[in-house]
């Protein structure tokens, strides 16, 4: 890809993210997810889920995974589309920077870095830092910088867990991240105080079971919604129940589509 598509994409996708219409993006791992997701009607951008790339290799989540491994997979899930693709970087690999580097080389215009619950300087240095590498690839990079502060304090004070998303979320912002994102269950209340800290077409929020509907999300100002691995997971029920159903004495459904 040259330098001047990756620029125009990145600029289409942060339009998308700062447009109204909140943007869904259903997590790919692979090139035939890429491209039956790419060619669904509704479809504005792509996005990588790395607790499924790893899956597919058979690691388990949490860079286990080689980075080399991941990042071939992303570059032949950007080589089959079109669309712009940000690509879920976990924590960056022990050097977030340089990984957004190799990524935006790909192609990649946007990307998930957890911060992992780093001490805040330390983590908004690193958001700065990636920040700084897109400025100087001169991509309009949109990194989606996630904090996990509810994803690592799942038994922690919710009041506490929203305090340290906004005082992280802000520091993100102020580093120069276009979106936060927050994955977790989430309450209307607890969205309408982010929006309120970060911002309209701020925030970025997981479609888990329990949140609130993507109408009402739209409506009050978030970003984006991805889905992470549960697209995998949708995947695979859809699979187990195959292979259930056969072991009955039925066979494929009536309403298979054939999509590859």
């Amino acid at each position: 890809m040259t330098a001047d598509a990756t620029k125009a994409k990145g600029a289409e996708l942060l339009r998308l993210h700062r447009d109204e219409t909140l943007l869904t993006v259903v997590n790919v791992w692979d090139v035939v997810t890429a491209k039956v997701v790419a060619s669904t009607d509704g479809t504005t951008a792509l996005a990588t889920a790395s607790h499924s790339i790893a899956a597919s290799f058979g690691y388990e989540d949490g860079e286990n995974i080689p980075l080399d491994l991941m990042l071939e997979q992303v570059g032949r899930i950007v080589a089959s589309t079109d669309l712009p693709v940000t690509a879920d970087l976990e924590g960056g690999y022990g050097n977030a920077p340089e990984t957004i580097r190799r990524a935006i080389g790909l192609g990649v215009v946007g990307a998930n870095i957890e911060d992992q619950l780093k001490p805040l300087s330390e983590a908004a240095r690193q958001v700065e830092d990636v920040m700084k590498v897109a400025e100087e690839e001169g991509v309009d990079f949109v990194l989606n910088a996630r904090t996990d502060a509810f994803a690592l304090n799942r038994d922690g004070d919710p009041a506490e867990n929203l305090a340290n998303a906004i005082e992280r979320g802000r520091a993100y912002l102020d580093a120069g991240a276009p979106v936060v994102f927050v994955p977790a269950v989430l309450s209307e209340e607890q969205i309408l105080a982010l929006v309120d800290a970060f911002g309209p077409q701020r925030l970025t929020t997981i479609g888990i079971p329990g949140n609130p509907p993507r109408d009402w999300q739209q409506a009050h100002g978030v970003a984006r919604t991805s889905y992470g691995p549960l697209s995998l997971n949708v995947a695979l029920t859809a699979l187990r129940e195959l292979v259930e159903e056969v072991h009955r004495g039925g066979g494929t459904p009536a309403d298979l589509r054939i999509l590859a």
